[in-house]
């Protein structure tokens, strides 16, 4: 084929649905995002080895707020108990409390003993409530706390349901916490559905990225609260686990394993979320998109834009939008041989939703 006799020019990518700006990140890079049901939005950075003057922050007034408190986000390796080490995700539960997950590592390194946690916080009062610490035997030396949903009608009050993708090729899998004990057990670890697929080879603006081998990371829960929606970062598959069999402590793998559901083929995602009316929303980090699996199975594009670069955490609000930030992801030096491909600003965008957020509580 030539280009004699062509004219004009080649057709280009039309977007699909709109991306609203919400807020522009001049430095930090964010990952998680969430949206209390008043409004109030919460963002997350983990170091990964950008300066990170807070790990949390609350945006007001477009400013972005250090939260709970600007010294609790100070890292003291004296007391990583005590204090953030390096948040990845952030999370309102279905009765208001805002959930920081802390992975207590470090640029991807081993978990740091104390480090490993999950901090509840009153946005009310603007202050830690509780802290749930996790033993060794739960957050390996090579976990990676990742993203966490909440079933508030299970035990006697709530449980956590948490993916560990794992850091240097450590076993992934699932983490269950009961609120009320503080106690946690992990499931399914080292199985198939939870690490990445071998040979797997992402495509990310139209470059191939062999070096993205990444477990379980995107996480949501069905609007009955009978299922978790689970993947891989490095698989293409979707994946579905009773959450009744994950809240028994005492079921064995083999039992918990037998209650997965291939889902089928939804493209590589990080972020996955739910709404009440059983859609299931999923990035697609690969094209620039975020698609939508309605109750049906069938899967449409929600938002799809070229300046999408790399859409990371979903978060389904209660003014009927879904927020999620892009990030760039890919292009940081660790996955681009040294080189700091990115260009900030990062962002948090949203776009509107038919269905509101899944809210199970008592």
């Amino acid at each position: 084929m030539t280009t004699e006799g062509m004219s004009g020019q080649l057709p280009t990518v039309r977007p699909v649905g709109s991306a609203e700006p919400v807020h522009a990140f001049p430095n930090q890079m964010p990952t998680g995002v969430t949206v209390a049901d008043d409004g109030r939005i919460f963002v997350c950075y983990p170091r990964w080895g950008d300066p990170v003057d807070f790990t949390v922050a609350e945006l007001r007034d477009g400013e972005e707020v250090a939260y709970p408190a600007a010294d609790f986000n100070v890292f003291d390796e004296q007391r990583p108990a005590d204090c953030l080490v390096s948040v990845q995700s952030v999370v309102v539960d279905p009765e208001g409390r805002l959930w920081l997950l802390d992975t207590g590592s470090i640029e991807f390194g081993p978990t740091i003993p104390g480090g490993p946690k999950l901090v509840s916080v009153d946005p009310e009062a603007d202050r830690v409530v509780e802290t749930i610490r996790f033993p060794p035997e739960v957050a390996l030396e090579t976990t990676y706390l990742n993203d966490i949903r909440f079933d508030m009608r299970r035990g006697d009050a709530g449980m956590a349901f948490i993916t560990d993708s794992g850091t240097r090729a450590g076993p992934n899998g699932l983490i269950v916490v009961d609120l009320a004990s503080g106690r946690s057990w992990r499931k399914l670890t080292g199985h198939p559905a939870m690490r990445p697929v071998e040979g797997f080879v992402a495509i990310i603006e139209g470059r191939p990225m062999p070096g993205l081998a990444i477990g379980v990371d995107g996480i949501a829960i069905s609007a009955d609260g009978e299922r978790l929606y689970v993947c891989p970062l490095s698989s293409r598959r979707l994946h579905s686990v009773s959450v009744e069999a994950l809240a028994d402590e005492e079921a064995g793998d083999e039992a918990v394993a037998a209650t997965l559901e291939d889902l089928g083929e939804k493209g590589a995602s990080d972020g996955l979320e739910t709404d009440a009316d059983g859609r299931i929303y999923a990035s697609n980090y690969e094209h620039g998109a975020i698609l939508v699996r309605r109750p049906g199975g069938d899967w449409e594009v929600l938002v799809h834009r070229a300046d999408l670069v790399f859409v990371d955490t979903l978060s389904v609000a209660a003014d009927r939008h879904i927020y999620y930030t892009v990030n760039q992801v890919h292009r940081q030096p660790l996955l681009q041989g040294g080189t700091d491909l990115r260009e900030p600003p990062y962002a948090l965008l949203r776009t509107p939703i038919e269905g509101a957020p899944v809210r199970l509580r008592r």
